[in-house]
């Protein structure tokens, strides 16, 4: 039975969490955001929560009450059907049954899943992926995340982490802690790899923006930094475009392997570094990819960059309660 309510979606993160009341047609109502402060521990979570939802409810002009329920991303490794978080460590939390302790708190139908996951879902529902049955989508930011949409539903695996395409291997044989795509493409090594070749002497426009304290180096060379010197920014910089093109090629060779081994029709790039550096990073990870994909006629599968971007998981989270509650 298709939901008559509006139901609310938040994204939950280790830094912030956003919320927001969604349509039963997929319209975002109303919004809002908080810090997490996860180390307030889970109760002080809850709280923030539930303070985001009233607060929603408010600016939609709805009671609570008048809500079919409620669909949360969280990081880290998730038991869906339980509605537990089995591992998160950003926000230190482990095998917290959340959904149960909002349904609770809120008196709302409850359900979690991973962050990336309702993201890729919002994609596939309302955005970039819309029509797809097999896609996947990679978000690249502080670490790299992905989720699978097989068959047109969500696919978790038998140990409910597939699409964990951060964790793959790329470089067997170098140093613990340098082997995965995450550990050469997010926003983080980015960063930190741009900020140890301008130690090392290289030339770049940053090192004069950046201060005299490499110490608060780190905090300052975020997305919108880069993004600010990669390709067509306003102060594109030689440095910045090879480190950058270099974690897109990286990504690249994921996405093909990923591709070859599904058969998939569709890759959706999100994140906050794939945002900021836009066209020319999605574009070079389609050029990439598409001359490592086998076979040749897979090389059609589209990639693309999110359309939803910061509201995939809001609307997302909503999309899947919406289906799985109203049923």
């Amino acid at each position: 039975m298709p939901p008559t309510k509006p139901f609310i979606g938040i994204d939950l993160g280790g830094t912030n969490m956003q919320l927001g009341v969604v349509s039963p047609d997929g319209k975002l109502l109303a919004q809002t955001k908080r810090k997490t402060k996860s180390e307030d521990g889970a109760e002080g979570v809850l709280n923030r929560i539930a303070e985001g939802v009233l607060e929603c409810c408010s600016l939609a002009n709805l009671a609570p009450s008048a809500l079919g329920g409620l669909g949360i991303g969280a990081p880290g490794v998730i038991e869906p059907t339980k509605g537990v978080v089995v591992e998160a460590v950003n926000l230190r939390w482990n095998d917290v049954p959340l959904a149960d302790l909002l349904a609770k708190r809120l008196k709302l139908k409850t359900i979690v899943d991973n962050d990336v996951n309702v993201a890729v879902y919002g994609e596939n529902k309302l955005g970039a992926g819309k029509n797809s049955r097999n896609m996947m989508g990679l978000w690249i930011g502080t670490g790299i995340g992905g989720g699978l949409i097989l068959n047109g539903e969500l696919h978790y695996g038998h140990y409910f982490s597939a699409g964990e395409i951060g964790h793959i291997i790329l470089f067997p044989f170098h140093p613990l802690g340098s082997r995965t795509l995450e550990n050469n493409a997010s926003r983080t090594n980015v960063s930190n790899r741009i900020i140890k070749l301008i130690n090392s002497n290289y030339k770049s426009k940053l090192t004069s923006e950046l201060g005299d304290d490499p110490d608060k180096w780190t905090k300052e060379v975020k997305s919108k930094l880069i993004a600010q010197h990669y390709r067509g920014g306003e102060r594109e910089d030689a440095l910045v475009v090879e480190v950058v093109d270099d974690a897109a090629e990286m990504v690249a060779i994921a996405v093909a392997n990923a591709v070859t081994v599904l058969s998939l029709e569709r890759v959706v790039l999100g994140g906050g570094l794939t945002e900021a550096c836009g066209k020319a990073f999605v574009e070079r990870v389609q050029r990439h990819a598409k001359e490592l994909i086998f076979p040749r006629a897979a090389q059609q599968c589209e990639i693309v960059a999110s359309k939803l971007e910061d509201a995939a998981g809001i609307l997302g989270a909503a999309m899947l309660a919406m289906e799985k509650l109203a049923k």
